[in-house]
């Protein structure tokens, strides 16, 4: 059975678009259907939100600046795509299961950080990174496109 083709479109849209402001309306004006049915479809498709998937692909993104930046916490967090301290670290620790500090101090010193806290932030990295290749198998899924074919008429 092959992956619904508006499906794998929206999973391209967020793709492109995940670090700009993405809203059920935009995605429901650009495909041209209703917001109630697309977010019915995705969740029906992959078994999550289109608001959670577009949030954990947010995070999963922010989670390499932690390593390979000096960046501040409010920066990495309006790098990509969150428009709110606040709300960042609210679906950090909520996807994570510990704050953006405390995943800070692990990226920099893995001494700073109780083994609790190590289980929570690997156990957590998994489901995250189970979640995109989840996606990422379902859009390979997708029906390929068939070679146009010329028709030609005896009648001209």
């Amino acid at each position: 059975m092959y992956s619904n083709e508006l499906v794998c479109d929206i999973l391209g849209y967020i793709d492109i678009n995940v670090n700009r402001k993405i809203s059920i309306e935009d995605i429901a004006l650009k495909f041209y259907y209703n917001r109630y049915y697309i977010m019915k479809l995705f969740k029906r498709e992959l078994g999550i939100s289109i608001n959670n998937y577009i949030n954990y692909i947010r995070i999963r993104n922010s989670l390499n600046e932690f390593y390979n930046s000096n960046y501040s916490i409010t920066r990495i967090a309006l790098n990509n795509g969150f428009y709110s301290l606040e709300y960042y670290s609210e679906m950090f620790t909520k996807i994570l299961g510990v704050s953006p500090r405390i995943y800070l101090n692990y990226c920099k010193s893995r001494l700073l950080v109780s083994y609790e806290e190590l289980n929570i932030i690997s156990s957590n990295l998994v489901l995250v990174q189970d979640i995109v290749d989840r996606a990422n198998k379902y859009r390979k899924n997708k029906k390929p496109k068939g070679i146009p074919v010329l028709k030609r008429s005896i009648f001209k």
